[in-house]
């Protein structure tokens, strides 16, 4: 082999070991990188497998024809915030250890304009509960008939279906929050209340803020600073800043971090595929919110406080929803007054 034959073999040798060398690294981190985004993806699905509950009446709402699926349709999540927190378990152990909701919400999605109604329902909403065939507040839903009652009561009042629910208590609201790196927030109001240990003390100013779990706790609960009209407003506020924070998330390792604080006390009937099917829906949207709220008028019945719903605000809310879950069927005529033959107003039943 002559000199030059010599010298090029030796060189192709030599970007074969130099290519080798540059190429492995690259290698090991794909493959890392696909293990890693596999362990994510099976860590998510595990928690998911945990929160999951299905309900008494199984996967179609009754105002469905058919069930339907995130991605493929419209649908409608109710959120339920539950304080199940130590300090409320000691403070319903007289009555009977039952648990209200403390925040509730129901969103509906539109798959076609990738846009959100966001609903917020004052927790004294005076409304008829189907579970206990009697009036009262829409709070207490839950301490009848848990997350079935509550749905249940829901679709009642504002005659729209609730395909999906997810329940979480105040405890894994701030870890999510934390686990976000706290949200970016233009608090309306100056709030000082108990934290969530009610060991302390947590204060909130006016103005933009970056809020960590505790902060966003006492702004979304807080109830004697304005009115439950205003708390509704700010628990959307909150509501929208964890969404959007959570569609900027770019960090595999905060994701990672954000399904574990959400999964470890949260319920939902809401499968693993559902959930991504939510996720791409709204993937690469501005999120598109639409904020609505139930007025109310002021009611005492026995001495005892009621937000009686005022009835052209439900009027438009129903016709808003149901043109934005494309439901053409005639609404169901509301029998409130028919069915409202008990008002069940023991004291330890309305605090």
């Amino acid at each position: 082999m002559s000199h030059s034959l010599q010298h090029r073999s030796k060189q192709k040798k030599r970007r074969r070991r130099i290519a080798v060398f540059l190429i492995f690294p690259l290698l090991c981190l794909l493959i890392g990188g696909i293990g890693y985004a596999a362990y994510l993806y099976i860590k998510a699905e595990h928690v998911a497998q945990a929160a999951y509950k299905e309900l008494d009446r199984g996967s179609k709402s009754s105002k469905r024809l058919e069930a339907v699926k995130p991605l493929e349709d419209n649908i409608s999540i109710l959120i339920m915030g539950v304080d199940e927190s130590e300090a409320r378990k000691k403070d319903t152990e007289d009555f009977g250890g039952s648990f209200r909701t403390d925040a509730l919400l129901l969103a509906t999605l539109n798959k076609d304009d990738k846009s959100i109604k966001l609903v917020s329902i004052p927790r004294d909403t005076y409304v008829y509960i189907p579970s206990k065939e009697r009036k009262n507040k829409i709070a207490h839903a839950y301490a009848y008939g848990g997350a079935n009652g509550t749905i249940q009561t829901v679709e009642d009042f504002l005659d729209v279906p609730v395909d999906y629910y997810v329940k979480v208590n105040f405890d894994s609201f701030i870890k999510i929050v934390d686990t976000l790196g706290g949200i970016d927030m233009d608090v309306p109001i100056s709030v000082t209340d108990f934290n969530s240990k009610k060991s302390g003390f947590v204060t909130v100013e006016k103005g933009q803020h970056k809020l960590n779990g505790e902060q966003a706790l006492v702004l979304a609960r807080a109830r004697h600073i304005d009115n439950d009209f205003m708390r509704g407003q700010r628990q959307q506020l909150i509501i929208e800043a964890i969404a959007k924070k959570a569609l900027s998330l770019n960090s595999v390792t905060k994701m990672a971090d954000l399904i574990e604080a959400a999964g470890s006390e949260m319920e939902t009937n809401l499968t693993f595929d559902d959930m991504i099917g939510v996720v791409k829906t709204m993937l690469g949207t501005q999120l598109n919110m639409e904020k609505l709220q139930v007025k109310d008028i002021d009611e005492y019945i026995d001495g005892i406080y009621y937000a009686k719903p005022d009835e052209q605000s439900v009027k438009e809310i129903k016709e808003t929803l149901k043109q934005h879950l494309g439901l053409t069927s005639a609404p169901d005529e509301a029998t409130d007054e028919a069915t409202d033959t008990t008002q069940h107003t023991d004291k330890e039943e309305n605090q």
